[in-house]
């Protein structure tokens, strides 16, 4: 009988098996898969490295399970010894990413096999709906709702961060000043993924497709301006963006959301957005 080995690091003679594993659940692997389809698995390109488990002679076969190491531990497919083969390896690695964050039982089994050493974390989500839509949208989209221009950066940034505290609980401008936070909305706002409403020049709503693979374009930092809150701007504004990713892109839309949000889950309903699945978090 073949010993199971530990967590193996995966190259581009595994792509495709790896994206065999990422295209049969494109939502729940948006974020990975869009790293992946680019950038392939050298994890100078790829940003970061894919982890599988497995007998060592399997290579070219059945991945047992994946993980993608880099900013974000995402955990994919695994069982609780695939699981501890991922949890050894980060172990023995250093902890280097600021979360954990992906399908809800591998990103809470992980972390029970990591608490020990790497805990107590700052936030646990263990439940985000994980939802999505791959028709229009079933209410009409904000036609205020714009890509955000190149020019607007210094506009739309007060906002971005604005929303990061309060959604993540942390200032992104305090180590380096916001530089590295500033780097990344610009490349979102250059690659016409920053979506805003302005009003008097200001930002009233925002939204940014983080992630976007061959299949699914990912929502995130859905934001209104608390004065602005309550009057629908959330949901016609999560429309223009959803919108957007099924006819003008030709993709599935998606998002994830805390479940104790109810007022958000709400509007994401009313949109179209149904739950397809169930992501957790656990923030450092």
């Amino acid at each position: 009988m073949l010993r199971l080995a530990g967590a193996r690091l995966l190259d581009d003679r595994d792509l495709p098996e790896v994206l065999g594993v990422l295209h049969a659940d494109p939502v729940a692997a948006c974020m990975v898969a869009a790293r992946v389809e680019t950038a392939g698995l050298d994890p100078w390109r790829l940003g970061g490295q894919v982890w599988s488990c497995g007998h060592r002679s399997l290579r070219g076969g059945k991945l047992d399970g994946l993980c993608f190491v880099g900013p974000n531990l995402i955990p994919l497919r695994g069982n609780r010894v695939a699981l501890r083969c991922f949890a050894e390896r980060a172990l023995r690695r250093g902890r280097i990413c600021s979360s954990l964050v992906g399908p809800a039982e591998q990103v809470l089994g992980l972390w029970e096999e990591l608490r020990p050493e790497w805990g107590p974390a700052r936030d646990v989500r263990a439940d985000q709906p994980l939802m999505a839509m791959a028709d229009p949208p079933e209410l009409a989209p904000d036609p205020l709702v714009r890509p955000v221009r190149p020019e607007e950066l210094d506009r739309y940034l007060p906002a971005a961060v604005a929303m990061f505290i309060e959604e993540v609980g942390i200032d992104p401008r305090a180590d380096d000043g916001g530089a590295s936070y500033r780097a990344r909305v610009a490349e979102l706002i250059a690659g016409g993924r920053a979506f805003a409403r302005f009003e008097d020049g200001d930002v009233v709503f925002k939204a940014e497709i983080g992630a976007l693979s061959a299949q699914v374009g990912q929502i995130q930092g859905v934001w209104v301006r608390p004065d602005r809150r309550g009057h629908g701007l959330g949901t016609s504004g999560t429309a223009a963006v959803v919108d957007r990713l099924v006819r003008g892109m030709n993709r599935t839309a998606s998002l994830y959301v805390n479940s104790y949000n109810a007022p958000a889950r709400a509007a994401y309903q009313r949109v179209g957005l149904r739950q397809v699945g169930r992501y957790a978090t656990v923030l450092f």
